[in-house]
């Protein structure tokens, strides 16, 4: 199993105020696989999102990621696993103000031992017209586009996508979704995506409900449709 996930177990607060984020969660995701996170706000799935990407990390429990557990990782091994195994994308940009489109992508290929080719990359994200100029130039969709490209060009194993296309109108949010799709069908990259819209869970291979942080539902999608599909 690729990414496994074991009785993980996750709190905030201490004494009265402590608040039980994660209950226990196991789960189990392919290489290879476009997985959903739904649930409603509180339901800890922005958490287990953060814990797999060694931003924050548990009270007990465990994830591996290809049969190397994250939580026995010193700072310095899980900063150097990060930078090799994970690309992330939010719904803020975040992207650096005065480099061009095309540098801001250069960031994350400087990360990487094997970075994809970055003309090519910009080509499948419909950005390549766009590589000379500053983000401030560009629609919100383009600039997610260009955190994706800053994402994927290092070769992630994993792409983790909090919120992606939060921020965006119906038909920017459509066209994010088209490309996330083409980018797990070309690349082959692992995926997990956090997102409050129910409608995305039809595109995904596995839909993982969570509520008061435990999982209520885990299944294999039979019949996917296509992004281009999709509705809400």
């Amino acid at each position: 199993m690729f990414l496994k996930i074991r009785d993980l177990m996750k709190s905030f607060g201490e004494g009265d105020n402590r608040v039980e984020v994660l209950k226990g969660i196991d789960l189990d995701i392919e290489k290879g696989e476009f997985c959903v996170l739904l649930g409603p706000s509180g339901s800890g799935k922005s958490t287990l999102l953060n814990i797999i990407g060694g931003i924050d990390s548990s009270d007990a429990g465990f994830i591996a990621i290809d049969g190397e557990k994250t939580g026995e990782m010193k700072e310095k091994k899980l900063t150097l696993y990060r930078r090799k195994h994970l690309g992330f994308v939010f719904q803020m940009y975040n992207l650096i103000p005065n480099l061009t489109i095309r540098e801001n992508i250069e960031v994350g290929a400087f990360l990487s031992s094997r970075p994809l080719d970055i003309d090519e990359m910009m080509q499948t994200l419909g950005i390549y017209e766009h590589r000379n100029k500053l983000p401030n130039q560009l629609s919100g969709g383009q600039q997610q586009r260009t955190a994706i490209g800053r994402a994927l060009i290092k070769n992630p194993d994993i792409l983790l996508c909090d919120e992606p296309t939060g921020a965006l109108d119906y038909k920017t949010s459509k066209e994010i979704l088209k490309l996330i799709e083409t980018v797990n069908q070309k690349y082959g990259n692992t995926i997990v995506m956090v997102t409050h819209n129910d409608a995305i869970k039809f595109m995904a291979d596995r839909v993982v409900h969570l509520r008061d942080g435990m999982i209520r539902k885990n299944y294999v999608n039979e019949n996917k449709i296509p992004a281009e599909e999709l509705d809400w």
